[in-house]
């Protein structure tokens, strides 16, 4: 792939705008090894359960699955090992002042290669309710029924 090329979003945590509200977002750089951008550029990644947290003034996110690289040999590595993110130390210490408050997590949202480098969308989220959940099904319901009553007036 080259460089210069527009971003290509090959993993997306769709479970994470369910379960969450998303209040902020950074993009972040991921520290990776052996095959396993080849195994993310073919998208055998895994963002369902992963978060980010944040260790002696580093950021590092945990529970990612990447699939060995099947041509791979000794250079595969564990599949769902802690990866260092790359953010600026004032990034950091923002993050950092949030996720102390009560209720905040830093998720993945998506995955995608930027000018050749894998990148990482985290999202300083609060945790949904229930009640919350099926207001927002609800609204998609809404939605989806306004969308196929339009489409069916048009055709008529």
């Amino acid at each position: 792939m080259a460089k210069g090329q527009e971003d290509k979003v090959l993993v997306q945590n769709k479970k994470a705008s369910h379960d969450y509200f998303i209040e902020e977002t950074i993009e972040a750089g991921i520290v990776l090894t052996g095959t396993e951008i080849k195994s993310i550029r073919h998208g055998r990644a895994n963002l369902k359960d992963s978060f980010a947290k944040i260790m002696d003034g580093e950021a590092f996110l945990w529970n990612m699955h990447i699939s060995p690289f099947e041509q791979g040999n000794r250079h595969n590595v564990d599949p769902t090992r802690s990866r260092k993110l790359l953010l600026h130390k004032h990034q950091i210490f923002k993050l950092m002042g949030h996720v102390k408050e009560k209720g905040y997590a830093l998720v993945p949202l998506k995955m995608y290669i930027k000018n050749g480098y894998a990148k990482v969308l985290i999202g300083l989220a609060k945790g949904k309710k229930n009640y919350d959940k099926r207001q927002d099904l609800a609204k998609k319901d809404a939605q989806r029924e306004m969308a196929r009553a339009l489409r069916d007036r048009q055709k008529s």
